[in-house]
C-alpha cells in the first residue's frame, strides 16, 4: 500500500502538546506513510526551536502524531532542514527505521531536492556549478564563503540554471550537491547575485519581506509502494508572481 495524501490538518483545542496549537497547523502534511511524512513548511516557521513558547514544525508534527496515535511522545526525526525564512518541502521520519532509510536515500541520491530562487540581477552565465568553502560565523549567524580551504571550512557545491529574467531579477533553479549552513544564500551572494529579500546576505531591494527561496521539488523512494514518489509545491513569496507562467510550466513538467 502507498501513503495517504492530505489536505489541511486542523488540531483540536485540547491538543496534548500545548494549547498554543489550537488553530490550523502552519505545517501542511502532503503525504503520509507509517515511517515518514512529506510536509510543506511555510516561510517564517522554524523547523525546530529550543524555546517551548515558539511554534515550530517539529512540535506541530509531534502534536499531530500524538493525537493520531495516542502516543505521548511520538518520534519525529529530521534528516534535512530549511532555514526559518525559507519555505519548502521536507521529508520527516516518524520512526527510527524511517529516519535511517531517509538518511540512506539522502546519502545515495534517491532523496533529491530542487529549489527555486529569485536573484537580484541576472548572471551572464545562464547555468553553472559553484564550488566554494563555507565556514559558520556563529556570532553573527552567517556563513562565510572562501575560495580556498581554510581551517574550519567545508566544501560546498551547487548547480544553478537561470530560467527567466524580469525587471532586473532572475528566476533560478538550484540543486545542492552538499548541504551546508545557509549554502544557497551564501554562495549566490558571493557570486554577486543575492537572493531577493535576503538582507542578511546583501540584498538591496527595499520593502521586500522574506527570502525568495523555495524548496519546491522533493523526490524519494517509498519502499512499501516500491516506487519513487515526487512532490512539488508552488512558491508563495510574492516575487515569484513576476515569473508565474514559467513557474507553473516548470511544475507541470515534474
Amino acid at each position: 500500500m502507498g501513503g495517504i495524501r492530505h489536505s489541511v490538518i486542523r488540531l483540536p483545542v485540547d491538543s496534548p502538546y500545548g494549547k498554543k496549537y489550537n488553530t490550523d497547523m502552519k505545517t501542511k502534511i502532503l503525504y503520509e506513510t507509517p515511517s515518514f511524512l512529506v510536509c510543506e513548511k511555510p516561510a517564517g516557521l522554524a523547523v525546530q526551536t529550543v524555546s517551548g513558547y515558539q511554534a515550530d514544525m517539529v512540535s506541530e508534527l509531534k502534536n499531530y502524531l500524538c493525537i493520531k496515535t495516542g502516543r505521548k511522545n511520538p518520534y519525529v526525526g529530521l534528516v534535512h532542514r530549511l532555514d526559518q525564512p525559507v519555505e519548502g518541502l521536507l521529508a520527516v521520519a516518524c520512526t527510527k527505521e524511517g529516519a535511517a532509510e531517509l538518511s540512506r536515500q539522502l546519502a545515495d541520491g534517491r532523496l533529491r531536492k530542487k529549489y527555486l530562487a529569485v536573484l537580484e540581477g541576472v548572471p551572464a552565465q545562464r547555468e553553472g556549478v559553484l564550488v566554494n568553502w563555507l565556514s559558520k560565523d556563529g556570532k553573527h549567524n552567517l556563513a562565510q564563503v572562501w575560495e580556498d580551504q581554510v581551517p574550519g571550512a567545508r566544501q560546498a557545491q551547487l548547480s544553478y540554471r537561470i530560467l527567466e529574467e524580469c525587471a532586473g531579477l532572475s528566476l533560478a533553479e538550484i540543486q545542492l550537491c552538499t548541504g551546508r549552513f545557509h549554502q544557497i544564500r551564501a554562495q549566490m551572494a558571493h557570486m554577486g547575485f543575492p537572493l531577493a529579500g535576503d538582507v542578511k546576505y546583501g540584498a538591496k531591494r527595499d520593502g521586500i519581506q522574506g527570502v525568495a527561496l523555495c524548496a519546491y521539488y522533493l523526490a524519494l523512494y517509498e519502499t512499501v509502494a516500491g516506487k519513487e514518489q515526487a512532490f512539488v509545491m508552488e512558491p508563495h513569496h510574492k516575487l515569484f508572481t513576476e515569473f508565474a507562467d514559467r513557474v507553473r510550466e516548470l511544475l507541470l513538467q515534474k
